[in-house]
């Protein structure tokens, strides 16, 4: 527990500039208390005190504005920055050294009783708004841009933006999500069309000006010929 609690407080420091002194965390970290009492709740929950572990999980989710089901399993240097609406539903798996944003939903997309959240690997990144939803895994150091909604599995070392998720690089580096750094593929799709167009409109212009030409060079009047 004493292990879990310093890495708890490691990720804080490593991934917070803005924090200073363990205090802070204690009494100021609404990420920090979600996991003390998603631990408890997850502790009942294995259990089967199924009950209790679930009011557990709702006084901390009235307390801190993040809802963590009891049922979901998270690994060791977790951190949620800010928090407010973060919802990680009862199948989540979440490995080690994971950031989320405020406003992240790991959702499912299914009523069965079966495993319908995603699985995340280990330093994963997922900027605030993000929906993720659906029963497949996120890849190890991948990174999901803010607002994106990803609704199928991403490689390991993915960067993922758009609606819905595209990849748009591959190779990513274990560190912090640099949102101005994201590439835009609908920015360079339109980028795109509009080349397009201006080489059409070129075409058009020259076809234009053949056109006028040889109307031009049919109208001139033929030269009379000289009676001898």
């Amino acid at each position: 527990m004493l292990q879990t609690l310093k890495d708890d407080f490691k990720a804080v420091f490593e991934r917070d500039p803005a924090v200073r002194n363990i205090a802070e965390i204690i009494f100021c970290y609404p990420g920090f208390h979600a996991m003390l009492f998603h631990r408890l709740a997850h502790a009942l929950w294995q259990r089967k005190f199924f009950f209790v572990g679930r009011l557990t999980s709702h006084l901390g989710r009235f307390l801190t504005g993040i809802e963590i089901h009891p049922g979901a399993r998270i690994g060791r240097g977790f951190f949620i920055d800010h928090g407010m609406g973060v919802v990680i539903g009862e199948t989540a798996e979440i490995g080690e050294n994971c950031t989320l944003y405020h406003g992240v939903t790991l959702g499912g997309t299914s009523w069965a009783k079966e495993k319908r959240h995603p699985t995340l690997g280990n330093n994963v990144v997922i900027g605030s708004g993000a929906k993720i939803l659906g029963p497949f895994t996120v890849g190890d150091n991948s990174k999901i841009g803010s607002n994106s909604v990803v609704v199928k599995e991403v490689p390991p070392n993915s960067t993922v933006v758009g609606v819905p998720g595209r990849i748009v690089m591959a190779g990513a580096q274990k560190g912090d999500l640099e949102h101005g750094q994201l590439p835009d593929p609908e920015a360079k799709a339109i980028a795109c069309l509009f080349d397009q167009i201006q080489s059409l409109e070129r075409k058009v212009r020259e076809l234009t000006e053949e056109q006028e030409l040889l109307r031009a060079g049919q109208q001139k009047p033929t030269p009379k010929k000289k009676v001898s």
